[in-house]
């Protein structure tokens, strides 16, 4: 391994530079784009929940969000009210349980919901 970096140092430094520098954007498309990608939807995710919405915790426990604080939620669970920070909730129950069925069904309600009330 040695002997690699020896014989790249005579007169290949330009060659060595780009290497390094293919692997830098490589990296950064493969590995910290995706991470920062997944943390904004994250934050995104957990800065729009409601009170009254069902969400999994990242412990595994379910429950219905009953506050709404700056620094995190209160969780309604059948044992009482217990209060997490807003990184512990993981998921939404309905999305964790359906996936994709629960969205195609919300928006079927909601397109239901604006037929009656344009009837009215």
């Amino acid at each position: 391994m040695l002997t690699v970096f020896l014989q790249a140092q005579g007169g290949s430094s330009p060659m060595m530079l780009i290497m390094m520098g293919v692997m830098f954007v490589g990296f950064y498309f493969l590995m910290i784009r995706p991470q920062m990608k997944k943390q904004k939807q994250e934050k995104n995710f957990q800065e729009n929940l409601k009170v009254g919405t069902r969400v999994v915790l990242t412990s595994g426990l379910h429950g219905r969000i009953a506050q709404v604080q700056d620094d995190g939620f209160v969780i309604e669970t059948l044992s009482g009210k217990l209060k997490f920070e807003k990184a512990a909730v993981s998921r939404e129950m309905t999305e964790s349980r359906f996936g994709d069925k629960a969205k195609t069904a919300d928006k079927s309600v909601e397109k239901k919901e604006t037929g009656t009330e344009e009837n009215k």
